[in-house]
């Protein structure tokens, strides 16, 4: 019982009986859940939404939120297929390309920050409309329609028949935030930041340097969601980014984050996202309108902050 007590406090615990519940409900209404062809649309978007989750995730382990990870990772998308399509750079210099335009919205976001002392959520909102119109005006609202064929392949292979090709940079993202958050003093920085800032700058901890560090983070990571998102759609759809923040909040919520700072899990959130696309899957099987997915996304976040605050007085394992 004790083995079991340990378990339950850890963040990923309740997420994973929570999906794995969510996934044995759906498939007892419909026996198709499970088929080869809706695991692959169930990748393909947890492919996408667990970057974006990640890019609002590292945000939140020092305390802050931000607003413009969706104005961010478009502006990487539409920067990603207009250098292929107009300037004719191959895809390999346009991904550094759009890579580059991530951190450098990233690094203005928390220099921003830093700088003025005005809080993240008021410089976020003021840059998503810098970003978005610098996206409209590249663009005058129009797709970029020249991708490679290469880039559309990419999009579109799977391995095995089932698995994605874009799941593998997600994947490998996953390890490497999880690496940095429990392996990597850059990832007790950033946590001790979040839990007490004052104290972290006492025991020497560059405050800005990190806070700096963790905003270009999160914009390469929404830069990373946005090129995928063109290989997935085969278009430089503007549009791309609009609909991120909801999502990019709950699965970090869900999967047990802290949202005054300090504390934050990969898996936990991983299974946020997992549950997310369980549920709007099922809409969608169930020919349910699917715009009540916000409507269950809200109040998905507001369930997960009344348990978080509930079961705030127990320890939990980190950042897992």
């Amino acid at each position: 019982m004790s083995r079991i007590s340990q378990l339950s406090r850890t963040d990923w615990f309740g997420p994973l009986l929570a999906t794995l519940l969510a996934i044995l409900v759906v498939r007892g209404f419909s026996e198709t859940f499970l088929s080869p062809y809706n695991i692959q649309i169930l990748l393909l978007a947890i492919a996408v939404n667990a970057l974006i989750a990640f890019s609002q995730m590292v945000i939140i382990a020092i305390g802050q939120m931000n607003l413009s990870v969706g104005a961010i990772g478009g502006l990487a998308a539409i920067t990603f297929a207009g250098a292929m399509e107009v300037w004719g750079l191959p895809a390999p210099l346009a991904v550094m390309l759009a890579l580059g335009v991530g951190a450098a919205c990233g690094a203005m976001n928390g220099a921003l920050i830093r700088i003025t002392g005005i809080s993240a959520f008021v410089i976020t909102l003021a840059t998503l409309s810098i970003f978005k119109g610098i996206n409209l005006g590249l663009t005058e609202a129009q797709p970029f329609y020249g991708i490679p064929e290469g880039v559309k392949a990419f999009g579109n292979a799977t391995i095995l028949g089932i698995v994605p090709l874009i799941f593998v940079p997600t994947l490998l993202v996953s390890i490497a935030l999880w690496y940095m958050l429990r392996r990597l003093p850059v990832g007790r920085f950033i946590l001790a930041v979040g839990s007490n800032e004052h104290a972290a700058e006492l025991s020497g901890i560059s405050v800005t340097a990190t806070v700096v560090i963790v905003h270009v983070l999160s914009g390469v990571i929404a830069a990373i969601a946005g090129i995928l998102l063109v290989a997935r759609l085969e278009i430089g759809q503007p549009s791309i980014g609009d609909d991120w923040l909801i999502l990019s909040f709950a699965a970090p919520v869900i999967g047990g984050a802290v949202l005054a700072g300090g504390h934050v899990s990969v898996s936990a959130t991983l299974l946020g996202v997992v549950i997310v696309a369980v549920i709007t899957q099922a809409l969608v099987l169930f020919s349910i309108d699917p715009f009540l997915v916000q409507v269950v996304l809200g109040a998905m976040i507001l369930a997960a902050v009344g348990l978080n605050r509930l079961r705030a007085h127990q320890p939990v394992s980190g950042a897992g």
